[in-house]
């Protein structure tokens, strides 16, 4: 064994491997060989009491992808000690991320100054990016409640964690009246989605949605009130509120959790829908609270597609239905097909080319077992030969994709692989 690899882990992966049997051999390859690149490539020591966790092929911790990583242990990590230390210690290392500086979506291993240090915005040696994303503050405090009901630990819930939770709370209200905000980003870059307008982006209208910089891609938002993620937020402070009324006995901060979701969870209803060409009703992407919204969906998470996935609405709801059949279609200009597959892109990346993720994503939100099967061939049979996950490929030519080592795909085919066989995280 060598990283952070455990016998519980392989294990695992031998379990996973002897359900996909002869049937599914390319599936169990990729599994055993994703599944462990994680554990053994991208987590790096940090003391004794932290894991920092590399995205893959940048030098960087992202909130969002670290929680992503992790979430597939937590299943073998219910009878495995050792691997709930491994997760532990990543989450610790998220919550000192987050009471450092709530608005950095990455993070370097040490004070090391490396990054986009010339961005205009309170950079420190810490930091590698400085872009405001609601869904980095969600996932971490995600990944903590859910390791809670995976574990039945409650260490984690320290002096660490309350800190970075007041951080998160305190960024998500101030950003319910983003005209006074004290948050701004500028970069001289050419490309445009990587900066925000005015180094504020475009005017939003107060509403009680929680604004947001930019998408989980690090691309700007279009309009500041990104739907998806403000559903994700109703559903995570509803998630603390019950650690802090359970666990840490303070009903005072329970209330106001709970009362923070419900101003966005009526805000969304109030602003956050559009209709879909047939008339229906819908989730917007983004809006503005105002009179413009998006009609779209990105393919990183969370997006509207992934929305049960994160737990934040029911798959069976019938507005997702609507919502989910608009996004994979035409309407959506995002959604594209081709010879060698259909799904969601993301103006991150090329034209005509889809992620992973998102096929994964689209196979986790849904009960057809069939289904779920014909998305884990389309994944396996589009890795060009690699057996790795990427962040997106071509429709046309799987042989053109973007990042060699991505791992929060690579983890998102591994759920997929484990929900196929009912292997699922306890929510």
């Amino acid at each position: 064994m060598s990283g952070f690899m455990t016998q519980g882990a392989t294990k695992f992966i031998s379990q996973v491997q002897a359900l996909c049997g002869p049937e599914h051999r390319e599936w169990g390859e990729i599994f055993a060989a994703t599944y462990a690149d994680t554990l053994q490539n991208a987590l790096v020591a940090d003391g004794a009491e932290r894991i920092f966790v590399l995205t893959g092929d940048i030098p960087a911790m992202w909130q969002r992808d670290s929680t992503a990583q992790m979430r597939p242990y937590l299943v073998p990590a219910q009878t495995d000690p050792e691997l709930a230390d491994v997760i532990e210690k990543v989450i610790n290392r998220q919550m000192f991320n987050m009471a450092l500086d709530p608005y950095a979506n990455a993070f370097n291993q040490a004070a090391n100054g490396a990054g986009w240090q010339t961005d205009d915005t309170e950079m420190g040696p810490w930091i590698w990016e400085r872009k405001y994303e609601l869904d980095s503050l969600c996932y971490p405090a995600q990944l903590a409640y859910l390791f809670w009901k995976n574990t039945g630990r409650t260490s984690h819930f320290n002096a660490q964690f309350e800190k970075a939770i007041a951080a998160m709370v305190k960024v998500i209200r101030q950003e319910q009246d983003h005209a006074h905000s004290p948050y701004h980003f500028h970069r001289g870059e050419e490309r445009p989605e990587d900066t925000l307008i005015e180094g504020v982006g475009r005017p939003v209208v107060q509403t009680g949605l929680s604004w947001n910089g930019f998408r989980p891609s690090d691309d700007a938002c279009v309009y500041g009130y990104l739907i998806p993620s403000n559903l994700f937020a109703v559903e995570v402070l509803r998630h603390l509120a019950e650690i802090y009324e359970t666990v840490l006995h303070k009903p005072a901060e329970a209330h106001e959790f709970v009362a923070l979701a419900d101003e966005i969870a009526t805000a969304v209803r109030q602003y956050g829908m559009t209709k879909n060409a047939a008339g229906e009703a819908i989730y917007a992407y983004e809006v503005d609270g105002g009179s413009n919204q998006l009609l779209m969906d990105d393919a990183n998470v969370p997006n509207l597609l992934s929305l049960p996935y994160l737990g934040a609405v029911a798959a069976d709801d019938p507005t997702y239905q609507a919502t989910r059949r608009t996004i994979l279609s035409p309407e959506n200009p995002y959604y594209y097909a081709g010879s060698f597959g259909a799904g969601l892109g993301s103006p991150h990346t090329p034209a005509h080319c889809i992620w992973p993720i998102a096929l994964a994503v689209q196979g986790l939100t849904q009960s057809d077992r069939t289904e779920k099967a014909r998305l884990l061939d389309l994944l396996a049979n589009t890795t060009a030969g690699t057996q790795r996950m990427h962040e997106s490929f071509n429709v046309e030519d799987p042989s053109q994709f973007t990042r060699e080592w991505f791992s929060w795909a690579n983890m998102m085919f591994c759920e997929l692989v484990m929900d196929y066989f009912d292997l699922r995280v306890i929510q």
